[in-house]
């Protein structure tokens, strides 16, 4: 049955999941930049850290489909509180015990419940937005997304500096807090829509799907890339001999990149001036230009990377889960955004795994030339895969 059409949300319904979007950004990346150096007898080893990182993501890898489910299930605004709430909590935890072990259960609660509100935030954004105007709500919410990444470890620096980790802590339990009640004012009840029942065999045949892998994929492929570009652009600005100053700066621009293209990709797709197809393809291939350009040595490889990266980037995400929207069924959308954003987080661990596995063998230029093959060896495939769908279905009108 087809939904009746709706309108577009009002501004102040849509601002605090855009807010959502940036805390759990800042959340993620305002601790895990400054877990390192701040304490020695909570973070005794690289072993202990890479832990308190991989605990925050790997809860993430595991619960978001779940939680994405929750949300169709009864409602995404119950779920988004509940893990902004959650959250609020988890970083109160560790601000009031301030103990190594409460370290580790409140980074735990933290992935968990990021888990919760990140897809709850995406199938809200969806479902307050009619299909013509979800390209610019995804771009809005991508951006402040971005900005939640671009800040996080510079504030959460600041603050590590001015009071240590417990400072950290406690601003980011403020935030969750307001931000939950914003949204318990301000974002409207979105109820459950009528589902069908659903097999699992049903699941893995839609998340098997066309419609579904692709623009995942390319979510997963842009978060690699970006990752790889905040991970490993510092070390070729090292290595050019660079100071950390000179490096943040240039590493910075990917990210502010990505953040101004969003909104406007999302803008473009809106109006007609741009499609989901050549758009996706487009961020591809110019996110490998990228990782190409990070091969050349001294500032002027790692700044081209740094803005060709996030330009890529920012192409790919609002269109991808604009995409996402467009081919899934409302009472469906949580499962969908849960589904596809386990998607970027595997894109998120396994782009650094590869260009570090490439680069102990032969070299960081070649773990950046070995991405960039694989992202353009798939933008070069799906070209390849439209043409031959294209053809036949010129036949019929040819004369016999």
């Amino acid at each position: 049955m087809t939904q009746p059409r709706m309108s577009a949300a009002p501004r102040r319904a849509m601002w605090p999941l855009y807010a959502a979007g940036f805390t759990t950004a800042f959340g993620a990346h305002g601790i895990a930049a400054n877990l390192g150096g701040f304490s020695e007898d909570a973070v005794t080893s690289l072993l202990v850290l890479g832990g308190l990182l991989a605990l925050y993501d790997g809860a993430e890898v595991l619960l978001k489909p779940v939680f994405g489910s929750l949300a169709d299930r009864i409602g995404g605004k119950p779920v988004l509180l509940g893990g902004l709430i959650a959250f609020a909590a988890a970083s109160a935890l560790y601000a009031i015990a301030d103990s190594p072990g409460w370290l580790w259960a409140a980074r735990l609660g933290q992935g968990a419940a990021a888990s919760a509100f990140s897809p709850s935030a995406s199938a809200l954004v969806a479902r307050l937005n009619p299909a013509a105007e979800r390209g610019r709500a995804f771009g809005s919410y991508g951006f402040y997304k971005s900005i939640g990444y671009t800040l996080g470890p510079l504030l959460g620096g600041v603050l590590v500096w001015a009071g240590g980790l417990r400072l950290l802590f406690t601003v980011m339990a403020v935030c969750a807090a307001g931000v939950a009640l914003w949204a318990a004012l301000a974002v409207p009840v979105v109820p459950p829509l009528p589902r069908k029942r659903q097999t699992v065999a049903d699941l893995a045949r839609r998340l098997a799907d066309r419609s579904f892998l692709a623009p995942t994929a390319c979510l997963a492929a842009a978060t690699a890339a970006l990752s790889v570009g905040v991970g490993f652009l510092p070390v070729s600005g090292a290595a050019a001999g660079l100071g950390t100053v000179a490096t943040g700066a240039a590493v910075s621009v990917l990210a502010a990149t990505a953040a101004v293209v969003q909104p406007k990709a999302g803008r473009a797709l809106d109006s007609g001036r741009l499609t989901t197809r050549t758009g996706l393809l487009t961020g591809l291939l110019v996110t490998a230009a990228g990782l190409a350009a990070a091969m050349l040595p001294g500032l002027a490889g790692v700044l081209i990377a740094s803005a060709l990266i996030g330009t890529g980037t920012g192409l790919i995400t609002p269109l991808g889960f604009a995409a996402l929207a467009a081919a899934t069924p409302e009472e469906r959308m949580g499962q969908t955004m849960g589904s596809a954003e386990l998607g970027r987080e595997l894109g998120d661990a396994g782009g650094p795994l590869l260009v570090a596995a490439v680069a102990t063998v032969a070299g960081l230029t070649y773990g950046y030339a070995a991405l960039a093959a694989l992202l353009a060896a798939g933008a070069l495939l799906a070209l390849a895969g439209r043409r031959g769908r294209t053809t036949p279905a010129a036949a019929p009108s040819s004369p016999a």
